[in-house]
Parts: C-alpha cells; structure tokens; sequence
C-alpha cells in the first residue's frame, strides 16, 4: 500500500515539474505614450476571448507580473486613470520563459480649471498650446498661446471666450499606500514656579484640526502619533455655555476652579471666552477666493471629491450680497471663476464640479493669486477671505515650512483672513497647514467627512468666517502667595514671550463671531509638597531668595489679561479680570469644566504626557459621559464613542 501512495506522489510531482517547465511568466510594464512615465496602479486583466482569466495591478515603477501562465494566445485590456483603455492587446506566451509585453497609453485630455488672466500665471516655463472645445468636447488648436510654469501640467480655463479651454496632462505625485505625512513637534509645557515666573502669555487658538485628524486614525484602527495630538484643539472642538458678552467689547471673560481629576493635591482653572453671536443674515458681505489644490495627490475620494461637497454646502449658503471667487493651482495656478454673487449658485457650484486632479502641487503660486482676486474684489467694510482647500502636500514653489511661512506673513498685512482646510490621509502635510493658519491671520480645520464639513461651513459659518478679534492674546499672572506652580495645558505651539503681550507687532491668534475659546491650567497651590523641580546651585552673586510677595491681593488667584484688535484696526485693546482664591469640588463643577477635563485627560493619554498623574482613558471617559450638558448636535456623544474606541485599541496595542 506504501508503495502505491508514493507512486502516486511521484506522478503528481512529476506532473506538477512538468506544469512548471511548460507554463510561463508574464511581465506587463505600463506607460504613458506622450512622456514614457510609467503608470502606477494600472489594472491589467489577462482574458481569454471575453473571459478575464487573471488580474492585477502594476506597482510603482508601472509593473505587474503573472505567473504560472500556460503557453497560448490571450487579449490583454489595461485600464488606468485620466487614460484611454487599452483593450484586447493580443498577447502570445511562449513556454517556459518570461514574455514581457510594454502598453503605452494615451492620456486623456479633460478641462480642469480656468484661468482668467494668463498674465496672472508665471512666465518662467515651457510655453503651452491653448486649445478651445468645440460642441462635442473634441479639442482643437487655438492661435492663442501661453507661458505656464511647468512643462508637465496645463491648467484649463476661458480665456477671454468661456468656450475657450486650456488642457492639461495628468500627472500624480502622490503614490497611494505611502505614508509621508508630518506633524509639528511638540514640546509638552512643564510646571513653572510662580515666583521666578509670575507671567503665562499665549496666543488663542480656535483651530480644531487635531481633533478630527486624530478621530481619522482612530476610526481606521490605530491611535494617532503623539505630536498629531494638540491638547487646546481638542477641547476647543467642542462650544462651552459660557456667559454672553454683555458690554462693547467682543467677548466675555469666564473662569472656574475645581480640583485636578488626576492629581486630587492640585487644583484645575478653567478660562474661558465667548464671542459676540450674530444671526448670519445680518452680517456683513463676504468677499470669499476658494483656493483648491487640484494636483494629484489630491485624486482620491477623500480629497478633490469631498472638497467638492464640502463647499458646495457652503455656497448654498451663501446670500446675494456675498461674493465668491474660485482659484485652482497644481503645477500653475489659474482663475477658475471671476468673484461671483452667491445668488448664481448654480455657477459656482457647476464651476466647483467640473475640477479634475493631476500634476505637481505649486501651493505658493495659488496662494498668491488668491490674494490678489482677493484684494481686486475687497468689500471696504465687509469681510475678505481666502478659504484654502488642501491635503498640504507643497511639493513644487514655495515649499519649506520656512518659505510658506514668510509668504503668508507677507500677505497677512492686507486686510484679508485666512480659513484652511484640510483633507486625505497618507501624505497629509499637517505642519504646513498648521504653519499657514498660524501665521496668516487664519483659522485651521480638518474635514475627514461631509458631516465635519456642515459642523463648520453651516452650523458654525459664522465662527468660521467672520473675525470679530484679531491678535488676541492672553497673559495670566498668578500670585505666588497662593500659587507654587502652574502649568499650561496645551498651546505648546502658541507660547509668547511676556513682553509680546504688549507689543502689537506680535501676530496672534483670530476669535470669530460665536467662537468660544478655552484654556486649562494645573495649579499647586502653596504647601502641598512638590518635588519635580530640580535644585539649583547657590547663585554666586546674588542671594537665592524668593520674590517678595505683596499681601495687597492675597485673596486673589491670578489676573486673566486679555489684548485684542478690532478687524479693521492695529491698535490692541486691554481687558483685565481677577479671579478669585475659591474652588467647588468635582461633583460641584459644571458640566463645560468637567468635560474640558476629561478632554484634556483623554489626550494627555495619547500623549503619553509625563505630567498624566492617574489620568486613564476610562476615567475620561466616565467623566466625559456625566458632563455632556444638552448636547443638541451630539459632538459630545460622538467623542465619548472616539474615546471608547480609543480605549479598546489602547488595550490591544498594550498586549
């Protein structure tokens, strides 16, 4: 019986050697017939008359591979992106060899933007056939030409005749699967002692980005990088019921002081500002550039096609005295649609839907035509801003985080705002994102669905859009004679020296109408024991002594100091409020200081923060869940549910 089984195994290994030696490999390379670029992500179906035998897709370098195909006739169909099909390409497999077979496609040529004024483009690259559609879309030559500032990227557009369009090649950067995205680094705030420093400054911060980029990588299954985590974004997500301003000036001052959830010893202080609210109908004019990043890292349904939907929102809600312009920049940057009421909706949103992805991402070039349509359409007492719609990804121009930075304090003194919003994932540049909002009179928001993109372009347009505080800074002064020490939660990238509090040359951050704004900070109180300073020596000099401390306003915590400029105005204003040496305990404390906590708690987790004490994500979570107030939109809901899941992906990266 032994014998037969392995004359049987025998004859099949046999066979199999004999499958192997006659079948073949096939080797498929992909490429684009106008630049010999190579295609990647190409779908390559091998047939046999109509039947798909086999399938796959070439890699970076434009390759697919089959193997073990057996010698006979077949037809080869490649699809690919923005190309035209290639298909029943006969393919014949001799036996036992490698076949190698090179499809070169032809790139489909489709309108992507318009450019109103070629003069606005740059001059410095290769010159650019301009071609017109006639009825059925085929292109033809025009005697038009224009200078276009790289060779592999046309931009589309009417130029002087709507009917005349401008094409462009597709070319994508971007290679789906690599993970090139970068963040800010982070430098958590450690406690400081009141004595030797009396004075917290800091720029307020409205973005709210970190919060759902983060919730983007938790939903995905992975607990987002520490430096991907901005502790005041998070909690300043989330609308607190603070008190409503009820004199001239733009906002009310709110404060409250409980004990620290995770260090009982210490104590927590909550401040925070609430702006004026004004129904959207009765503010002023928008003069709005949309600037749309159309390059091809941008392709995906993620990017360009939820841009699309996201300010399509916005547009319809848009009035008639509102105006609204739409710039696009990839490898140039071109005028798409010339400012235009918000009653004609329908060509504005036509013009947002007919944008297409594809080349090299030139984000200076757009950034400054922007601002020019922006400043050639200024409303004198209505409100100018650039709404910029990106993944970040600055691969050609002004790049460095440096560079961007200087172009956009260049433009900050014109008078117009800046709104960023980011999108995708994978090369997702939140750095420059966070470098342009921070450093352009701006505010920053992610967009990781279309139910984020009505939180910010419907529910709170008004935020959104409408500055009514620039350059607001916040200086708090604590008294040492209640104070040992003090620590800023957060705002690491927002730190001020204590003389930019009164220099009004220092830029800061924008409060819109609506907005609240909140900041935590840890206090230990004098004579409980703290030992995370290190000694110094013995100054040579001069004594080792503390300040000495007036007993003037010994029932006083701190002071809260706030400066801030109208819109239109350079000159800073002065708002002070003392707060006072009394405490409710936890189960006192509102709702708004309780879920700030546990917002906060929740991050320094992610963090991994130094300063977490016996913070834990279950117990942010248990205090986060008796703190969510009305919670009409449910964010709050939505955020324990993130936590939730945060937990359990805590849990199974911990084992």
């Amino acid at each position: 019986m032994k014998s037969k089984i392995f004359l049987f195994g025998w004859l099949l290994a046999i066979g199999s050697l004999a499958s192997a030696q006659t079948n073949s490999t096939l080797k498929v390379s992909v490429s684009s017939a106008q630049n010999a670029s190579k295609i990647a992500f190409a779908s390559v179906y091998l047939k046999i008359k109509n039947t798909i035998i086999d399938s796959a897709k070439t890699d970076v370098s434009g390759v697919c591979t089959f193997k073990n195909v057996a010698p006979k006739n077949y037809l080869l169909d490649v699809k690919a992106k923005n190309f035209q099909a290639v298909i029943n390409k006969v393919v014949t497999i001799t036996a036992g060899k490698t076949n190698s077979i090179a499809v070169q496609m032809q790139a489909i040529k489709t309108p992507v933007a318009a450019v109103q004024n070629i003069s606005d483009l740059n001059t410095t690259g290769s010159k650019r056939i301009l071609l017109s559609q006639d009825a059925k879309g085929e292109a033809t030559k025009s005697k038009k030409y224009a200078e276009y500032d790289k060779a592999d990227m046309y931009m589309a557009a009417p130029v002087i005749h709507r009917e005349e369009k401008i094409m462009y090649e597709q070319k994508d950067n971007f290679v789906e699967g690599q993970n090139t995205e970068s963040y800010n680094a982070i430098t958590e705030n450690d406690f400081l002692r009141a004595n030797e420093n009396p004075f917290s400054t800091f720029s307020i911060d409205v973005d709210n980005a970190s919060l759902t980029n983060s919730r983007r990588y938790i939903d995905n299954g992975s607990l987002p990088p520490a430096d991907a985590v901005r502790i005041e974004e998070f909690i300043n997500y989330f609308n607190y019921d603070y008190k409503k301003p009820t004199n001239k000036n733009p906002f009310s001052i709110n404060t409250e002081v409980s004990v620290c959830p995770w260090n009982t010893k210490h104590k927590l202080v909550h401040v925070g500002l609430q702006g004026k609210r004004f129904p959207f109908e009765t503010m002023a004019p928008t003069n709005l550039v949309f600037l749309i990043d159309v390059s091809g890292s941008m392709n995906s349904e993620n990017r360009l096609p939820l841009v699309k939907k996201s300010l399509t929102l916005l547009v319809n809600k848009m009035r008639e005295q509102d105006k609204i312009a739409l710039v696009v920049y990839a490898g140039a940057a071109g005028l798409v649609l010339p400012s235009t009421s918000g009653a004609d909706k329908k060509t504005i949103i036509d013009a947002l839907n007919n944008l297409q992805s594809g080349g090299s991402t030139a984000g200076g070039a757009g950034i400054n035509l922007a601002y020019k349509i922006a400043k050639e359409n200024a409303m004198l007492n209505g409100n100018n801003r650039v709404m910029i719609a990106t993944d970040g990804d600055f691969n050609v121009g002004s790049s460095s985080d440096g560079e961007m930075k200087k172009l956009i304090e260049s433009k900050r003194e014109e008078g117009i705002f800046l709104t960023v919003l980011g999108f995708g994932m994978g090369n997702y540049k939140d750095s420059k994102m966070e470098t342009i909002a921070d450093n352009g009179n701006g505010n920053y928001f992610y967009i990781d669905n279309i139910n984020e993109a009505k939180k910010v372009l419907v529910d709170e347009v008004d935020g959104t859009l409408y500055t009514i505080a620039k350059d607001v800074k916040i200086q708090i002064e604590f008294n040492p004679a209640k104070v040992q020490a003090y620590r800023l939660i957060g705002y690491e990238n927002r730190m001020l020296k204590k003389e930019d509090f009164n220099n009004d040359k220092k830029d800061a951050g924008e409060l819109g109408a609506g907005h609240t704004v909140t900041a935590l900070y840890e206090v230990v109180p004098v004579g409980v024991e703290f030992t995370e300073f290190n000694k110094t020596d013995e100054l040579r000099y001069q004594k080792n002594t503390a300040s000495t401390v007036t007993t003037q306003h010994n029932d006083e915590l701190m002071l809260v100091k706030l400066r801030y400029k109208e819109p239109n105005e350079n000159t800073s204003k002065l708002i002070t409020q003392e707060l006072m040496d009394k405490s409710t305990s936890l189960e006192n404390a509102s709702d708004d200081f309780r879920f700030s906590a546990a917002v906060a708690e929740f991050c320094m987790v992610l963090r991994g923060s130094e300063h977490k004490a016996k913070s834990s994500i279950e117990h942010a979570i248990q205090m986060a869940s008796s703190a969510k107030g009305k919670d009409v939109e449910g964010y709050r809901a939505d955020f324990i549910k993130m936590m939730r899941t945060a937990e359990l992906l805590s849990a199974t990266a911990s084992k």
